[in-house]
This record gives C-alpha cells, structure tokens and sequence, in this order.
C-alpha cells in the first residue's frame, strides 16, 4: 500500500524544532504580559463574508489565495488567512468594546493561504498577531511598533530594518487617486497583467507589485505622504517624533503599502537582509474603519502580525539547544529492578524531575549509550543485587563521576534524588504533585 503523505505546502513540526516554537511563544507572551495584551484564541473556520468584506475584494487574498468551500448547510466557509478579521469579529460579538476604552490582544496559530509554496513560505503558516482596539493617539501606534521591536531583539535578531509610511485616510484619498491612476494611465504599457486590473480596481496595490517593470515606474509615482491631510500629517509626524525619543531607528518609505485594504494611517514593516527577496519579517499599521465596516461601533484600531516560520529561521541558535533533556536515566538491571526503576521513576517525575527508563532487556553497557543519546544529565544504575544490598550508583554524565545512594524507600530514594539533582535549590513535590 502506498504511503500517505503530507499536503503541499502544509509542514509537519517535529520534536527536534518544537523547542524553538516554544522559545518564541513564551518571549512572545512574557513581553505582551509588560504591555497588558491579553490573548483570545479564536476559530479557523469563519463565514466567507468576514474576510471578503473585511479584507477586500479585490485583494490577492481574497480573489486568489483562500480556502473556501460551501459545507453541508451550504454556507461559504473559508480557513482563515489573516487573524485580525477574525479577533474583531470576536471583539464585535462579545461586546469587548465595553470593557475598556483600549483593548489589547494577541493570538497565536495557523492561518492558509493557497500560494505557490516556496522557501519560507507555506499554505498552512502561523501567526502572532496583535490588535489594539479603542483609541487613535498616535502616541499607541509608537507603543506598538516599540514592543514590536523590543520582542525581536529579545528573541535575538539583529540586523532588522523599521519602515514606515502613512496611508492617510478616506479625505487624503480623494485627491490622491485620480491623480496616482493618471500617472499610471501614462505608463500602462509597461504595467504587468496584474497591475493593468489593480489599475482598475485597486491602484495602491500596484505599489506592492514586485515586477521589475512595475517597480521601475513607481520610482516617480506621487505618493500618498504628498495628499496628508492636517489631522494624518499631524498623526504621523508624532508617531516619528515619539519613536526618536524612544530611540527606534526608523527608515520612511514613502511607496510602501500593506497587503490588506483595510489599512489608513500608520503603516509598518520590518524586514531582514538576511531573508533575501522574501525579506519582510512583520507588518502591519492602522486600521480606523474596518470594525464599522465588519458591523461594530465606530472605533479605530492599530495591529501587527509576525510570520512565525520566517522569525524562527532567524533566531541565531540551533534547534539542539532549545531541546529539554532528562535530568535521569534509571538503568535497571534484573526484574525486580525494573519493577522498582517503575516506580521511582514515576515518583521522581512527581517530584519535578525530568526521568527516563528502558523497558527493554538491554545490557549495562546499552543502557549507558541510550541515557547518552538522550543527554541525561545523570544516569541511576541499579539491579537486583543492589537492590538487595541497598545500594545504586549515580553517575553524573558530564564528568563522569560517580556517587552510591543508599537505598531505602521509593518515596524517599525520589526526594533523595531530586535534593541531589536540584541542589536543594527546590523543594520537590508532595505527593499529590502540588508544591509544598
């Protein structure tokens, strides 16, 4: 029979790369908990409509790059592609809104898009996104984008680029357009085929365009920045003076624009070299009239989401050292050993120590090579003369050295092994797995 084997473009994670995930999500938590962002955790079916309306018709997204399908009921249903339609629709439907006048949160998971996969790109890809909802002071997109910048360099990546832009607002946009579309018009027969219908529905899109033809007429497009009106430009200019007072090198680029329509305002990107043409590690910016437009109240909102694939290929350590080891291995001899190898090694684990033990008849000498496989930090030896004689060896695994034990009690040889491995730094666990 054939093997079954894995979707492309969706990755299996393994033992070996866990630790890193872990790594990220617990320094992703610990800098969010400094800044009061609370996590919501929300479902990666939503209704169709939620990402069409929220996203944009006429984006990538949405016209190439979902996963939809009609269920049984013959709803339209869509696995999610971005989280921030999906954490305000949940922000809508709880009455979030009335429990403070800024709310603050986080999710962490999966998201699918069908793109073309390629390296460090995925359909199946995962998220860290934040969302700020409540107020439009400028002064929170400088928070933002601060915390931002604060949890990447404490996970350890250097070499990071901040770019920003503003994207103005609905009355910025008005004399904006038709100007940017008159500019293109002149240009047309060098627009790639995608542009050419962005120019249509979309024109702002076009500067996200990676076509070398597209990029090259850009080059003297107007920009947005040119058409701020008094309360944008006001905006954005704080934004810039409070990240200096806050010491956040920033680059402005006046032809960036995010991926998603909803966006107005502050825009942000930051990218690294080291990525290559695929350089972008997170991005996001303001978004003061999509939770109207998903059905809420009339408030603004600011977010960012972080590409967790990408920001883990750049953490500078291997997956090796993010792998949790046993702090013991019980190499059991003989039957009655193994019986009392059992037992300890669930009173030690109990007790807060990481053990592990071989139910196999294996050898002494076999025993010692799986517990160094392992990367045990002590081996216990014991068979059933020890055991009648009440005494085992503990071998410290990195020097070498080796101490008896005398033996007396599961329980008690538990606590004994736990004082010694630990240090007496801690207090092991009672027996109910509560700490005493």
């Amino acid at each position: 029979m054939a093997q079954v084997t894995s979707i492309r473009g969706f990755k299996d994670i393994v033992p070996d790369e866990v630790g890193k995930w872990h790594y990220v999500e617990a320094g992703a938590r610990s800098v969010f908990s400094l800044f009061g962002i609370r996590e919501i955790r929300i479902p990666i079916l939503e209704k169709t409509e939620l990402f069409v309306r929220g996203i944009g018709e006429t984006t990538d997204i949405v016209e190439k790059e979902m996963y939809t399908f009609k269920d049984r009921g013959e709803d339209l249903l869509t696995l999610r592609p971005e989280a921030t339609a999906s954490v305000l629709r949940a922000f809508i439907e709880h009455h979030l809104y009335e429990t403070d006048p800024l709310v603050k949160l986080f999710t962490i998971g999966p998201m699918f898009r069908r793109e073309r996969p390629q390296k460090g790109r995925f359909r199946q890809f995962h998220q860290i996104n934040v969302e700020y909802i409540g107020q439009d002071d400028p002064r929170i997109d400088a928070e933002l984008i601060f915390m931002l910048m604060y949890l990447l360099q404490s996970l350890g990546l250097e070499s990071l680029n901040l770019e920003i832009n503003s994207l103005g607002c609905a009355q910025c946009r008005k004399p904006y357009r038709p100007e940017l579309v008159a500019y293109l018009r002149n240009h047309d027969g060098e627009l790639c085929q995608d542009c050419l219908r962005r120019l249509e529905t979309n024109p702002l899109r076009i500067f996200d365009c990676k076509a070398e033809s597209c990029q090259k007429i850009l080059v003297d497009a107007p920009v947005m920045l040119d058409t701020l009106c008094h309360s944008c430009r006001h905006h954005f200019d704080t934004v810039q003076q409070y990240l200096g007072e806050l010491s956040i090198h920033f680059t402005l680029n006046t032809r960036m624009v995010r991926g998603l329509d909803y966006y107005t305002k502050t825009a942000f990107e930051v990218t690294a070299q080291s990525l290559g043409a695929q350089n972008a590690v997170t991005g996001g910016g303001r978004y003061d009239g999509l939770l109207k437009l998903l059905g809420g109240p009339d408030m603004p909102g600011v977010g960012f989401a972080i590409g967790v694939e990408r920001l883990i290929s750049m953490i500078p350590r291997s997956n090796e050292d993010f792998i949790e080891h046993p702090d013991i291995f019980i190499a059991a001899l003989g039957a009655r050993a193994q019986g009392y190898a059992f037992l300890l090694a669930q009173a030690l684990r109990r007790a807060g120590i990481k053990t592990e033990m071989d139910y196999s008849p294996r050898s002494l000498k076999g025993l010692m090579k799986r517990s160094d496989r392992l990367h045990c930090r002590y081996t216990l030896m014991v068979g059933d003369d020890e055991l009648d004689a009440k005494n085992a060896s503990l071998r410290n695994m990195a020097t070498k050295e080796q101490a008896a034990l005398h033996l007396s009690s599961v329980e008690e040889d538990a606590r004994s092994l736990a004082s010694m491995i630990n240090g007496n730094n801690r207090k092991p666990a009672d027996a109910s797995g509560e700490k005493g």
